[in-house]
């Protein structure tokens, strides 16, 4: 076949197809389950300790990490397959006063955001990335992974992390202290980077509570002194009964006018971040409403549904290689008997 013939044929196949089978529905967003926990971040109370990291690293195993030629320190430059959760600074100008953008300087945690809509989740083609029905923490199953790394690829914030360093690598990313041979949480104990923090800027909680104390935060007049709980707020709710660390009192910064993780970042995050400098200058992208999973997964639906469209578009390839080939002999016994 001529490829003209080919894409007249595959064209013919497609549309048959799309006639037949109809539109699938825009898949929405999904939803946070009802007891999901998460955690909030608030920028203008982290001091840079990194207790966080070292916590993180004792907990899982993880051993140091020299990006900056130091073998006396874990000093990583980024999320690896070593380092789960990390510290990074912001700073502009002359960097001499903490929380402004100008000449300033900010702290910013970053590890995986457990998306509420997990794009990880939705492009894993074994289930070894799952998102827990109760506690919405997005978890990896290495005994079911290939290593495939699409969750790699699908990940707005760049977190999942392969382990090239091995034969066998496997996908490492930071699960909430609630993976097999963890599971803090499921114990009733606070994720290790919330239980060391020591000023309550990470903070563990469900995710109701931790979204209507972050949505508190950024309502305070700069000034305004207000209470900041550590470790867990509100403790016993949603059934936890760790207790929370003694809370402090401080006047509140002038924070951004908004929560980062809301629903309105690529259908939300449960751990929300909030700052006084802006998030993308954190290095927090700019995402679009609509998530990532809700978008790929309304395309396959309409196009694979049912299998119609590719059965049908295979049908009108056959049907025309058919068509030619019988054209062909056709032509060849005509020229046949001319010559004889």
């Amino acid at each position: 076949m001529k490829r003209r013939d080919f894409l007249k044929a595959a064209g013919g196949g497609a549309l048959v197809a799309a006639t037949t089978s109809g539109t699938a529905q825009a898949r929405p967003n999904k939803e946070p389950p009802a007891n999901a926990v998460g955690m909030l971040y608030d920028s203008t109370l982290c001091v840079g300790c990194q207790a966080c990291m070292t916590e993180c690293k004792k907990i899982n195993g993880m051993p140091p990490e020299q990006a900056f030629g130091d073998d006396m320190w874990d000093s990583p430059a980024d999320l690896s397959e070593k380092t789960l959760n990390i510290i990074k600074l912001y700073r502009d100008g002359d960097g001499s006063v903490k929380d402004r953008e100008t000449d300033g300087f900010a702290f910013v945690k970053r590890h995986c955001q457990h998306c509420v809509d997990a794009g990880c989740v939705s492009v894993c083609p074994v289930t070894a990335m799952r998102k827990d029905a109760k506690t919405g923490i997005v978890t990896h199953h290495e005994d079911v992974c290939i290593g495939c790394r699409y969750c790699v690829y699908a990940c707005p914030y760049n977190v999942p992390k392969y382990e090239f360093s091995k034969a066998d690598g496997q996908i490492r990313k930071c699960q909430f202290c609630n993976q097999a041979g963890v599971e803090r949480i499921d114990q009733g104990l606070l994720p290790g980077c919330v239980e060391v923090c020591p000023t309550g800027a990470s903070l563990f909680g469900t995710y109701s509570d931790l979204k209507a104390e972050a949505e508190r935060r950024v309502a305070l007049q700069p000034g305004e002194n207000t209470v900041y709980p550590r470790g867990m707020l509100n403790p016993g709710s949603g059934g936890y009964a760790q207790p929370g660390l003694p809370p402090h009192e401080k006047p509140a910064p002038q924070y951004q006018p908004e929560v980062f993780g809301d629903a309105d970042d690529s259908g939300g995050t449960q751990v929300l971040h909030i700052a006084a400098v802006p998030f993308q200058k954190l290095g927090l992208p700019d995402l679009p409403e609509r998530s990532f999973a809700a978008r790929s997964e309304t395309v396959q639906h309409t196009i694979y549904g049912g299998a119609v469209l590719p059965i049908a578009a295979l049908a009108g390839l056959v049907y025309a290689a058919r068509r030619s080939t019988v054209g062909k002999q056709e032509g060849d016994d005509s020229t046949g008997g001319q010559q004889s």
